[in-house]
C-alpha cells in the first residue's frame, strides 16, 4: 500500500529536527555527491585526548538503501547512476500522489491521512542495492522452522482479531490469508507471544484491553537494536569518555533513547538478566570499536529474533567526515545463518544541529490513556445498543499492508519489486 512506502525503504529521511533534509524531486543522480568510499583521501580524524580513536559527533545517513536487495537487482551489488536516477524519479512520482483513500472518513482514510502528513521526506538513492553485505545475495537468511512457526502463530492470531472488520470484508492486503466472518472468540485470549510486533501503530489491531495490546510502537517503546533507520528519522550522537562510549539514538517519532557502552573486559550480565536493548560490552581492536551485545529481552523483536539475538558491532571512523557501522546478527533459533549489514554515516555540524533531546512520542504519552478510554466508551456504547460491536472496528493497521511484516504488501514500492 502506498501510504507505507517509506517504511520499507531501508534508511529513510527524518523530520527529527536535527538537520534539513531533501524532499525528493525527480532530478538526475549524475552530479550529486557520491558516498565516501573507505580509504578515501579525506582527512583522518584526530584521536581523543586519552588516545582512543574518536567516534564522536552527530551522524546520519545521506542516502536511502533498502535493507534487503530487491529481486530486480538480484545479481547486482551496486546501482549505476542511470538506475539511481530512474529510481529517484519513480519514487518521487509515488510520493506526490494522493495516498488517501477515496472513501473519506473511513478507517483506511484516517490512517492514510496520517501517513500522508508524516512520511513524505526521502533521501536520494545510494549506490548499494542493499544494506546487507552478507550473504552475498543481499537477503536475510531463511527463518528456522521454530521462528516460522512463531511468526505463523502471531499472524493467525492477528487475522482472528481482524476477521470481523472492514479490512477482511473488503479483502484488503492486511487480511491476506484470513477471511471475513463473525467476531472471533480469540479476542478473549492473550496473544501467543508478547506483542512486540504488529501494525505500525498497534499490536492486535482492534483490541485495547490494556496498554500491551497496543504493541511497542504506540507505547513509545519502539527503540531497538540493531537500528538502521526508518521512515521517521535516524540520527546518532556519539560522546566518549575513557572506558565508555555513549550513543543517543534520535530515531522514530520522538522515540529517542540513550545507550551507554562500557569499554571493558568484564563479562556479560548473568543469563537470567534480560534488557530491552541487550547487554553491551565494548573493546578496541586497532581503530575499531567492537561491541558484543547479548541478553536481550523476550519482549523485544528484531526480524523475528527475540531473547537469543546476538550482535557483534564494529564502529570505525573512516575519516573526519565518515563513520562506518558494520553489524552481524546471529540467532540459530531464528535464522539458518548469520547475516551482516554495513551502514555509512556522515558527520553533521555540531553547531548547526544543537538540539534539545526529549521524549516527544505522544507528547508525554497522553495518547495511551485516551486510546484506552475511547475503547471503553465504544464497549459501553455497544452494550447500550447505541454503537457497533468493537470487534468490527479496526483501530490500527487498517490499510493495505500485511500485518506489519516488512516483507509483505506495498505493491507500488519500487524497491520491493
Amino acid at each position: 500500500m502506498r501510504r507505507r512506502v517509506l517504511e520499507l525503504f531501508g534508511v529513510a529521511a527524518a523530520v527529527a529536527g536535527v538537520t534539513v533534509l531533501l524532499q525528493l524531486a525527480p532530478v538526475p543522480v549524475v552530479g550529486q555527491a557520491q558516498e565516501t568510499p573507505a580509504g578515501s583521501d579525506a582527512a583522518p580524524a584526530a584521536p581523543t585526548p586519552w588516545g582512543e580513536p574518536d567516534l564522536q559527533g552527530i551522524w546520519t545517513t545521506q542516502y536511502e538503501i533498502p535493507l534487503e536487495r530487491p529481486a530486480r537487482f538480484a545479481d547486482q551489488e551496486f546501482l549505476t547512476d542511470e538506475q539511481r536516477a530512474e529510481l529517484d524519479q519513480e519514487r518521487a512520482r509515488i510520493i506526490y500522489e494522493d495516498t488517501r483513500y477515496a472513501d473519506r472518513g473511513s478507517e483506511q482514510d484516517v490512517g492514510g491521512a496520517y501517513s500522508a502528513a508524516i512520511y513524505l521526506s526521502h533521501k536520494y538513492m545510494g549506490r548499494r542495492t542493499s544494506l546487507i553485505i552478507d550473504p552475498p545475495d543481499g537477503r536475510i537468511p531463511p527463518l528456522t522452522p521454530e521462528a516460522q512457526a512463531r511468526r505463523d502463530a502471531i499472524r493467525e492470531y492477528q487475522l482472528a482479531l481482524l476477521q470481523a472488520t472492514a479490512v477482511c470484508r473488503d479483502n484488503l492486503p492486511s487480511c491476506a490469508g484470513g477471511q471475513y466472518g463473525p467476531p472471533s472468540p480469540r479476542r478473549n485470549e492473550p496473544p501467543p507471544f508478547y506483542p512486540a510486533t504488529g501494525a505500525a501503530a498497534g499490536g492486535s489491531f482492534n483490541r485495547s484491553d490494556g496498554p500491551e495490546d497496543r504493541g511497542l510502537g504506540e507505547r513509545c517503546m519502539s527503540a531497538r537494536l540493531p537500528d538502521f533507520g526508518g521512515a521517521a528519522g535516524y540520527f546518532l550522537q556519539v560522546v566518549q569518555s575513557p572506558q565508555t562510549v555513549s550513543i543517543f539514538y534520535d530515531t522514530g517519532q520522538g522515540q529517542g533513547w540513550q545507550r551507554v557502552i562500557p569499554v571493558t573486559d568484564r563479562p556479560h550480565l548473568p543469563p537470567h538478566v534480560r534488557q530491552w536493548w541487550g547487554d553491551s560490552r565494548g573493546r578496541w581492536e586497532g581503530d575499531t570499536l567492537v561491541v558484543d551485545v547479548t541478553n536481550f529481552s523476550p519482549k523485544t523483536d528484531y526480524q523475528g529474533s527475540r531473547e537469543n539475538l546476538h550482535l557483534v558491532e564494529r564502529w570505525r571512523r573512516v575519516d573526519a567526515e565518515t563513520l562506518e557501522y558494520v553489524v552481524t546478527m546471529n540467532d540459530p533459533t531464528t535464522w539458518t545463518a548469520p547475516w551482516t549489514v554495513a551502514l555509512e554515516l556522515s558527520r553533521q555540524s555540531d553547531q548547526l544541529n544543537r538540539i534539545y533531546k526529549e521524549p516527544r512520542c505522544h507528547e508525554g504519552n497522553y495518547g495511551m490513556p485516551a486510546l484506552l478510554r475511547g475503547s471503553r466508551a465504544e464497549e459501553q456504547a455497544f452494550a447500550d445498543g447505541t454503537g457497533p460491536d468493537p470487534a468490527t472496528l479496526c483501530s490500527a493497521g487498517c490499510g493495505g499492508f500485511a500485518a506489519g511484516f516488512a516483507d509483505s504488501g506495498d505493491e507500488v514500492n519500487p524497491l520491493r519489486r
